[in-house]
């Protein structure tokens, strides 16, 4: 089962995550938390370069988070899939699509051609939205790397981007409220655990 976690930044994405990975575990299953970018040591270098280097043209970090998906998806994803874990991905191809489609302002079809082409067709099974007010995510962020810093109207569409895509989809998609307690947040995943 493969299952993603989208929003704006400081949604509370990777405390949610840690919450669920853990009550899955009491529970027995096997479980891996991921992240794009930078799983694996390959998608740590990418990271490094997208969210702490230097100003870039928007091609060149499209390029930058599929190569890291491609690999992440080939060398780790599709792995544990095969073992029969659960997989709890921090951002994939969404935020992609979301970033570089609606708010870079690059052609939407082929964003989302190159994005299946890096996962090789692979769809997570549900996407969980924490939907936020920009503002009050920004405000929780301790240290603010490249894209944090990025003005308050580009992370407003980055917000108004993924509740696009959820309202277009919401067979997949699962909006939450980012401001209520992370227990929430769990409550709401294993609603939908429990009916699969």
């Amino acid at each position: 089962m493969f299952v993603t976690f989208e929003g704006p930044e400081g949604a509370g994405k990777t405390t949610a995550i840690a919450a669920i990975a853990h009550r899955l575990r009491e529970e027995g299953r096997e479980v891996l938390v991921t992240r794009e970018p930078g799983s694996g040591e390959f998608g740590a270098r990418i990271r490094e370069l997208l969210l702490h280097g230097e100003a870039m043209p928007p091609k060149s970090e499209l390029f930058l988070f599929l190569a890291d998906r491609a690999n992440h998806v080939e060398t780790i994803i599709r792995p544990a899939l095969a073992e029969g874990k659960i997989v709890l991905c921090d951002r994939h191809a969404d935020s992609t699509y979301v970033y570089q489609a609606i708010v870079r302002g690059l052609d939407p079809e082929f964003v989302a051609a190159a994005n299946r082409f890096a996962t090789s067709g692979l769809i997570p099974d549900a996407t969980f939205l924490l939907d936020l007010d920009p503002q009050i995510g920004l405000s929780r962020i301790q240290t603010k790397d490249r894209l944090d810093q990025e003005p308050l109207s580009f992370h407003q569409k980055v917000r108004a981007g993924f509740l696009s895509l959820a309202h277009a989809d919401p067979a997949r998609w699962h909006i939450l409220d980012a401001t209520q307690p992370t227990e929430s947040t769990v409550q709401s995943f294993f609603t939908w655990i429990d009916q699969k």
